[in-house]
């Protein structure tokens, strides 16, 4: 079942609602049952988030997931652990990867410029290209985000009806003892 797969990766919410600095930060709110349950709307909620905000090019991504997590009551680990799908070796890409669809969408020209990964060189950049790349950034979040909301969606309704004919064969496999 997808819930398995999912439960063998994720820290136990008990681990996490202990943490005495996240208590202090979200007070009782982090023992929302909704923010930990794994179920099909919990789980596709938290990809559609956590996706979503891994194209924002913003800095405190996870600190951004997991407020939208609150607010959609989807599950918080997941929507966190997404984020990361923009992680220093997949951000310049995916950010270029974003720069061009917003300079698609907005009919304006692409700037070839020479990336440096520097706070000057974003500074200055920065003023050239913001529009087409936060357009970008929040078409693509959104579009993927949704995609990756069926996705799960799907695959869980499949997961489940293939478990639940695979208990219907072994039911009819097996003696029925009559007495």
């Amino acid at each position: 079942m997808p819930k398995k797969l999912f439960k063998r990766y994720l820290p136990h919410p008990d681990t996490i609602k202990q943490n005495k600095s996240l208590q202090r930060f979200l007070g009782h709110r982090i023992h929302d049952p909704n923010l930990w349950h794994l179920n099909r709307r919990s789980v596709s909620s938290a990809f559609f988030v956590g996706v979503f905000c891994a194209f924002i090019p913003i800095p405190f991504q996870m600190v951004v997931s997991a407020f939208l997590a609150f607010i959609f009551r989807c599950n918080l680990p997941i929507s966190v652990a997404l984020v990361w799908i923009t992680n220093p070796v997949t951000m310049p890409a995916i950010f270029y990867f974003t720069y061009k669809v917003g300079c698609f969408l907005l009919n304006t020209p692409v700037l070839h410029i020479e990336m440096e990964l520097t706070t000057e060189w974003v500074s200055s950049q920065l003023a050239n290209i913001w529009q087409p790349l936060y357009f970008g950034s929040i078409i693509s979040g959104v579009v993927l985000g949704l995609v990756s909301y069926f996705l799960i969606r799907v695959y869980w309704r499949w997961h489940v009806a293939k478990a639940w004919q695979h208990r219907k064969k072994k039911r009819k496999s097996q003696p029925h003892d009559r007495h």
